[in-house]
């Protein structure tokens, strides 16, 4: 769990059922009533960008996403074949 003091561009984060990232963020404070923060988040499975505000304070669900270099080697009827080369192994992932 992490509050919004935590938030940085990159931050993976679980947002309505979905994962997303943070794309920009802007800490505001007005001089009536409590700060907020204003956020664009990008949808990791469709690339959709959204703008979403947040209430200072708030604790939020973070995901830790690895990110690898692969080679597509082909698909097939049984999903996608990838090669990763460190360490040297073949990755399978089925089809939507």
């Amino acid at each position: 769990m992490a509050t919004t003091a935590d938030f940085k561009n990159g931050l993976c984060l679980e947002f309505n059922n979905d994962l997303y990232t943070i794309v920009e963020f802007q800490h505001v404070k007005p001089g009536k009533g409590g700060a907020f923060v204003r956020t664009k988040l990008k949808n990791l499975k469709s690339g959709r960008v959204i703008e979403n505000t947040f209430n200072s304070g708030v604790k939020i669900t973070t995901a830790r996403i690895e990110r690898r270099p692969h080679q597509f080697l082909y698909s097939d009827d049984f999903g996608y074949h990838l090669w990763m080369h460190l360490p040297l192994s073949r990755s399978d992932y089925p089809k939507p």
